[in-house]
């Protein structure tokens, strides 16, 4: 009898050593994912609220969100793995080496990656607007977190990778209410400038989506051997500037040959062919 309670102590012993420290590592690993839940949908959360007040991309705002819960899911792992006792050094080599090994392969994507959530942060342009930039001039159709497309004035939708087009000069056409549509005129040195600035101006600013404000202005902006240049600017709405462009040449065309102003040879060959 005596034996069998002390074979019975001995177990009970073995099951306090053992069995207790496990569970409440149990314990403490359910504690510490619970932990790690609570805090990604407060860090969510807030990291949503803080974005949206910056008007930030809701896809931004998506990606943003999964990858802050991703980091903490992954500190939680690692911890409960330190708290039963496995060594996390060699996951955490492995981990890196993996992200090290991904970057590499993934180099091209990931700047792309990178310029997208810059170009939708800083929103050097959005949707709907006219810029030129890596080569390419059209209407921003979609920023989208690899490449942007834009709509050429051929009707042709282009790709353009976010690298270039962030690491390339970007003119954004729509930033302004209106923009100059500026037009030049070569004269012989014999013409009469100042009637021909008179004539042209009244001509531009009667022109179909020409603004009042500012006026049309003309001026002599260059002298050279076979004569002078005049330059005018005339403002208009963003999307009225290709058609004032050619409308404003046509009619310039039409004031130099009924007016009889005197052209440099090369001008004169060339309008009057």
């Amino acid at each position: 009898m005596t034996s069998d309670w002390t074979e019975f102590a001995k177990m009970d012993g073995v099951v306090h050593r053992l069995l207790v420290p496990f569970l409440l590592k149990v314990v403490g690993a359910f504690a510490i994912w619970t932990a790690g839940s609570l805090v990604i949908r407060w860090a969510k959360r807030i990291l949503s609220t803080a974005l949206r007040s910056k008007n930030v991309d809701p896809t931004l705002i998506l990606y943003a969100n999964q990858t802050l819960a991703f980091s903490i899911r992954t500190l939680a792992i690692v911890a409960i793995l330190s708290l039963f006792g496995i060594e996390t050094t060699s996951f955490s080599a492995v981990l890196a080496a993996a992200g090290v090994a991904i970057g590499v392969a993934w180099s091209g994507l990931l700047s792309n990656f990178a310029a997208g959530i810059f170009l939708i942060v800083f929103r050097p342009f959005k949707a709907g607007d006219v810029i030129h930039g890596a080569g390419v001039s059209g209407v921003v159709r979609e920023i989208g977190l690899f490449a942007t497309l834009i709509d050429n004035a051929d009707q042709q939708r282009i790709f353009v990778a976010n690298h270039k087009l962030f690491s390339d000069n970007i003119v954004n056409s729509s930033s302004h209410p209106w923009r100059l549509a500026s037009f030049k005129i070569h004269l012989s040195l014999t013409a009469e400038p100042d009637r021909v600035i008179r004539e042209v101006t009244e001509a531009l600013a009667s022109l179909q989506g020409v603004r009042p404000h500012p006026p049309v202005t003309g001026e002599i902006v260059e002298f050279h051997s076979q004569g002078m240049v005049l330059q005018f600017k005339a403002a208009c709405i963003q999307y009225d500037h290709a058609s004032v462009l050619a409308s404003g040449h046509s009619l310039i065309h039409s004031i130099l040959r009924s007016g009889n102003h005197p052209l440099p040879p090369l001008a004169t060959a060339r309008i009057n062919p």
